[in-house]
């Protein structure tokens, strides 16, 4: 009999298949990964314990996503998670960890060009939050179409701001907007199709967000991106026929 799944963990690996992750170094981290990962079998664990090491591993296992400390023998965290971001590996999402409190620290990693930080001491809701969030980004398979639609967003109908979509799936949409609300937040969101009258409207989450200060993809403008939560049926398949019309390649069952 399978040991029953920790409490939290639930839902990070949904993508039916075995997810590695990389962890380099810290040992805080080390033990709350063990505890949370060790008895499940649709997670890989690796471990490594510096920078040279981690990037060996990194080129052999091709992991999902890396959790790098700052601090290490050899080559320091950030030139670990820079070599990464300059290489074919460059999508691979890496979460640094680092000391609360040092801003220097802080804007080494994003200088360097990483994805997330999460600060010491770890805390384990911190760390499945980090860890579900870069592998939905990491796994996201929905075709994406670029998207200019007027879409309405916030927490209360009355208090709704405006702005336009820049890419659209039927999974969520990117939002530009200088009115960046935090990772985790729930909003919701209203926009129309082009030759449809009824609005789309759904429950949303921020799941990452592109700061002026962090530009985490720097091709996209100032925003956040939203994924749609327990969408209406029958908004979700407008939302599939109209990505699929304007998709370059055709959606087949599986993508859907």
């Amino acid at each position: 009999m399978k040991d029953a799944q920790t409490p939290g963990s639930a839902g990070l690996n949904n993508f039916g298949r075995v997810v590695k992750i990389l962890l380099v170094d810290d040992v805080e981290l080390f033990l709350e990964l063990e505890k949370t990962f060790f008895r499940r079998d649709d997670v890989d664990l690796l471990v490594s314990g510096n920078g040279e090491q981690a990037l060996s591993i990194i080129a052999d296992e091709k992991p999902d996503l890396v959790f790098l400390d700052l601090h290490m023998p050899g080559i320091n965290g950030d030139e670990v998670c820079r070599r990464i971001k300059q290489s074919d590996q460059q999508s691979l999402p890496v979460v640094m960890v680092i000391q609360q409190g040092s801003a220097e620290d802080e804007q080494l990693c994003r200088d360097a060009g990483c994805d997330d930080i999460l600060y010491k001491p770890v805390r384990r809701q911190d760390f499945i939050a980090a860890a579900g969030r870069n592998l939905a980004i990491r796994e996201r398979i929905l075709p994406r179409i670029d998207a200019s639609l007027r879409i309405s967003f916030g927490l209360q109908p009355k208090k709704y701001l405006e702005n336009f979509t820049v890419n659209l799936s039927e999974g969520g949409v990117f939002i530009a907007t200088g009115a960046i609300l935090t990772v985790e937040t729930l909003l919701n969101v209203e926009f129309q199709l082009p030759g449809r009258n009824e609005a789309i409207k759904s429950a949303a989450r921020v799941i990452w967000v592109n700061h002026p200060d962090w530009m985490r993809r720097p091709k996209l403008p100032v925003g956040m991106g939203v994924e749609f939560v327990e969408p209406d049926p029958e908004q979700l398949e407008l939302l599939h026929l109209f990505v699929g019309q304007h998709h370059p390649s055709p959606l087949s069952p599986d993508q859907r």
